[in-house]
């Protein structure tokens, strides 16, 4: 059977609907950088997701070819996440989409390494006619964290977010948001065939 990271890492993917605090370990991604509204029809972050799963899939179906990396297991590819931040300011406006930066990125396994990564962009830009270069392997490092399982549309994450910033005053935290640590969502749901009071993200935000 596949290993499934949502399955076996369940206080990284499923946490509970109200605030909780974890440390979250240093893992490696697939990351595309960029900026602009995450819903133009073929705009920056459309491609960004097609550069990301092109590479997961040339690496998990690597099992299928003469390439075989070492230490490689079956795996279910993890779902996609984004660091998310608003130009020239730290708090996110969900009214001006077109002012949003991003590192959209999905996990790699462990027995990724650079090199590795490096043989999978090389692959993938060569079978699939694409330039992938965009790509990096990414190392983050995201440390202590609040976080919550958003219900619902992702415009009203607001009202989540105000609920966590509440939650970590009263803990004595506070909320730590400046470069390299951002406003980080793991989505659980595919919104093309997910309706939308249904969709689950994880939202997390660093703290000290």
């Amino acid at each position: 059977m596949a290993f499934d990271y949502k399955k076996e890492y369940k206080n990284l993917y499923h946490p509970k609907k109200q605030p909780e605090i974890i440390r979250v370990p240093k893992m490696n991604y697939i990351a595309v950088s960029g900026s602009g509204d995450p819903n133009q029809e073929d705009g920056t972050y459309q491609k960004a997701l097609g550069l990301l799963y092109g590479l997961a899939y040339t690496i998990k179906m690597s099992k299928k070819g003469e390439h075989k990396i070492p230490g490689y297991f079956d795996y279910v590819v993890p779902p996609l996440e984004g660091l998310w931040w608003s130009k020239d300011q730290q708090k996110i406006d969900y009214a001006h989409k077109e002012n949003f930066a991003w590192i959209s990125m999905i996990r790699l396994p462990d027995f990724v390494t650079k090199k590795e990564f490096d043989w999978a962009i090389k692959t993938a830009t060569e079978k699939k006619k694409q330039d992938f270069s965009q790509a990096k392997f990414f190392t983050y490092d995201e440390g202590l964290c609040v976080q919550i399982m958003h219900t619902g549309s992702y415009d009203n994450e607001p009202a989540t977010i105000e609920e966590m910033h509440q939650f970590v005053k009263k803990e004595n935290y506070q909320i730590d948001i400046q470069n390299p640590r951002y406003h980080h969502e793991i989505y659980l749901s595919d919104p093309r065939r997910t309706k939308t009071e249904r969709l689950k993200t994880v939202i997390r935000l660093p703290i000290k």
